[in-house]
């Protein structure tokens, strides 16, 4: 199917169902938090409140003739929770207390920023940034809330290369994020080796992102922290949903076992070992087309891979009492590549080369809670990690094979005492322990050699923080701080952290953020033709040698402008990391092979304008920043640009919601990579290249237009179901993401240009019951 036709299909899509009826559908009773969203829209209010308060309460749509005050009235009949007006704009929200003993602790994190760029996704006080799925509804190129595509639309966050295990932060690489699934911590984040989020969408429930202003709970992450949890509440009824898209089927389930007891699952499985799609096809070209394995010439007779991965997720929720909770959490992600060429040698012997790749973790956590009294409340949590890469490639012609493994093993304690001095104040001290070990074996025949090497850091982390709020509310302070005691390295670190927000009136805010942290495990590149060149990054531990402690220091101010739908956000950061090393920038040229440690340094200011009429949201958000290594023994110790370096990025989108109907179209632009020239691309001395300045070229502009539509209907009382479909890269944009030169088999230097996805399609269709 071409393009122009692939393109005709997907607005036919549009247009006829954008004129079916909904009115049925307005009937049918709805969540409060999208009910509480339109009348946001409606009467220029902001409802703020615990996101867990509304959690399971469905009420049918208000008569739209109603005033607010009216509309106030209902709501506290409907739901028999207390609406408490603040001002002519501020409405809280809280639970009655004779309804819910639970909420005794005063949660003073508060959302200032309601659909920020879309419904679901909100701002709180403390500077983080939450997606709620359940009030999520559409972005540009997506048709399933797939949480790491979704913080990518946010300003200062990318991909460089559109690979979910590549997110890039303001800057940082993607080891440096730290990724918590149910407070385990994440070594692996995608599937089809980065192109597809590995956690599945249906049983996420929320993502919170921060960028800056850190809470001190979290450490060993120099740059963003990323958590992802399942529900954490206990449905009044069982629910479950099932289905497809070109890659995979999935299904979920929430099952309630008993009046105290609950069991999450959750499971999804590609078919492209089987089945083969467009979109498959896309995919496996974008991966694989400048690996090892993509080394086809005249003498190859046959060619057969298979590809697999699936994930599996289980939550176990105990409500043992009033005041305390078990959670039990299960999480297992596989990727498998088997990949198999059969070649002709000189002598007209045919011969075979096999290769394999799996990519695998499994976590597990337990979390208890206990609120002690009305003020006083206790946590404690347990969890366990793995992830483990292995290649092996068999090559008959030189009667060679190779073994590579890279596996992490994580295990770690925390716990938590939050007390409510007041209902202005919070004090939360806690103690965190956890162990990391990283092993990584090589293992080559012919010649023999074999390395296997295992190191291991112990961490003790005691943290607190204080958290309060001014008399007239319009002042928000937190301030906290983690104190780390690394074992092998003998080395203690104070790391100071606070989130500071001031309402200047109701339409103004400002927003400070600072924080100073560190990290101790990284990832690294020996050889770009590692793991057949697919995922060449392995783990590797600080040590007291070649590999220091990470440590990064941020701060950033912003100021908000929010009235009539209408968002204007400005923020400027500046980002030191320092003790990195040259082998975990993936350098591609004259430094792939040397080493050294250096830092780099972010200067960035991002901006976003948001605005909403109606059923439509449309948005422009950019960034503009100047990343830049310095490295006392390259490039004669002057400062050059990092590899990663986007110094302008840009996003315009606009979506249209309506109840049963959901469309979305963006356009992603930002300027080139920096990359190293050839001085001379016609001669090489001594077999190598000679290069130009490190990084002082910068390739095409990217550019990239999506487009998705969702469309949300019944089957039966009951049932429900939606149809989905995308395009990602709508006009086949050839852009190229990375350019590096290499030597031929007659030493001639050759141009490799990594190319970005072409015109990717996409349909999805979905059950719920």
């Amino acid at each position: 199917m071409n393009k122009k036709l692939l393109c005709s299909v997907f607005f036919i899509f549009t247009i006829a169902f954008c004129n079916l009826t909904h009115s049925q559908a307005q009937q049918e009773k709805q969540p409060l938090a999208q009910i509480l969203l339109k009348l946001e829209e409606k009467y220029n209010v902001k409802f703020s409140y615990e996101p867990k308060t509304t959690d399971g309460i469905l009420i049918s749509p208000l008569y739209p003739e109603l005033s607010l005050k009216q509309v106030i009235t209902q709501l506290q009949l409907l739901t028999q929770l207390n609406f408490e007006i603040l001002s002519k704009r501020f409405i809280v929200i809280t639970p009655n207390k004779t309804k819910d003993s639970q909420n005794s602790i005063q949660h003073l994190e508060e959302v200032v920023v309601t659909n920020f760029l879309t419904k679901g996704i909100s701002k709180t006080n403390n500077g983080t940034i939450e997606a709620d799925k359940k009030a999520f509804e559409i972005l540009p190129g997506l048709i399933e809330p797939d949480v790491l595509q979704i913080i990518q639309n946010l300003p200062g966050i990318i991909s460089v290369d559109e690979r979910i295990s590549n997110i890039n932060v303001r800057g940082g690489t993607n080891d440096q994020n730290l990724i918590l699934h149910e407070g385990i911590r994440m070594y692996q984040s995608g599937h089809f080796f980065g192109l597809i989020s590995a956690y599945n969408p249906y049983l996420s429930e929320s993502i919170t992102i921060s960028k800056n202003g850190t809470s001190a709970k979290f450490g060993n992450a120099v740059s963003s922290t990323i958590s992802i949890k399942n529900s954490d509440e206990l449905e009044k009824t069982s629910n479950a949903g099932i289905g497809a898209n070109l890659l995979s089927v999935d299904g979920f389930a929430k099952i309630k076992l008993t009046h105290k007891t609950e069991l999450q699952l959750a499971a999804r499985r590609s078919f492209t070992d089987i089945l083969v799609s467009k979109t498959y096809d896309v995919y496996f070209d974008r991966i694989f087309r400048d690996s090892e394995l993509n080394t086809a010439s005249n003498s190859q007779l046959a060619l057969d891979e298979r590809f697999l991965f699936y994930d599996f997720n289980a939550k176990f929720l105990y409500d043992i009492d009033n005041t305390s909770k078990l959670r039990l959490n299960f999480l297992n992600i596989y990727n498998d590549l088997d990949y198999n060429q059969v070649y002709i040698t000189s002598d007209n012997n045919i011969q075979e080369t096999n290769s394999q790749l799996n990519q695998v973790s499994f976590g597990a956590s337990a979390n208890y809670s206990k609120r002690v009294n009305q003020k006083l409340h206790f946590s404690t949590e347990l969890y366990y990690s793995n992830y483990d890469l292995d290649a092996k490639n068999n090559n008959i012609s030189n009667n060679q094979s190779l073994e590579q493994e890279n596996k992490v093993e994580d295990y770690g304690l925390r716990i938590d005492i939050t007390n409510a001095v007041n209902p202005s104040l919070n004090v939360n001290l806690g103690y965190q322990f956890n162990e990391v070990g990283v092993t990584n074996l090589e293992d080559v025949t012919n010649p023999n050699f074999i390395s296997l090497k295992k190191e291991i850091i112990r961490t003790h982390a005691f943290f607190g923080e204080v958290e309060r709020y001014s008399k007239s509310k319009n002042t928000h302070l937190r301030l906290g701080a983690r104190i780390s005691y690394f074992g092998k390295l003998k080395e203690l670190i104070i790391e100071p952290r606070f989130a500071f927000n001031q309402k200047l009136s109701d339409y103004f805010r400002l927003e400070i953020l600072g924080e100073l942290k560190s990290q101790t495990i990284t990832q690294v590149i020996d050889l770009q033709q590692d793991f057949l060149g697919i995922e060449k990054r392995r783990w590797q531990l600080a040590n007291d040698s070649n590999i220091p402690l990470i440590k990064s220091q941020q701060i950033s101010a912003g100021l908000s402008y929010n009235q009539n739908n209408l968002l204007i956000s400005l923020e400027g950061y500046y980002k030191n990391v320092a003790n990195i090393t040259a082998q975990s920038q993936g350098f591609q040229n004259q430094f792939q092979f040397v080493n050294d440690i250096g830092s780099y340094t972010v200067k960035g200011i991002d901006f976003l304008i948001n605005k909403r009429i109606n059923d439509f949201s449309t948005w422009l958000s950019y960034t503009f920043s100047e990343n830049d290594y310095h490295f006392e023994n390259l490039n004669n110790g002057n400062a050059f640009s990092n590899t990663i370096d986007l110094q302008h990025v840009a996003n315009a989108s606009l979506t249209y919601s309506k109840t049963n109907f959901k469309v979305g179209f963006g356009i992603n632009w930002h300027s080139g990579r920096p990359y190293t020239t050839p001085s001379n691309l016609q001669d090489n001395l001594n077999n190598s290249i000679e290069y130009n300045q490190p990084n002082s070229s910068r390739l095409p502009s990217y550019f990239r237009t999506d487009v998705s539509a969702i469309y949300n209907f019944k089957l039966s009382k009951g049932i429900k179901a939606d149809i989905g479909a995308s395009i990602w890269n709508i006009f086949n944009q050839t852009n190229i993401i990375n350019r590096y030169y290499s030597l031929n088999s007659d030493d001639s230097i050759i141009e490799i240009n990594n190319r970005s996805l072409k015109l990717t399609p996409n349909l999805s269709f979905r059950v719920s019951f």
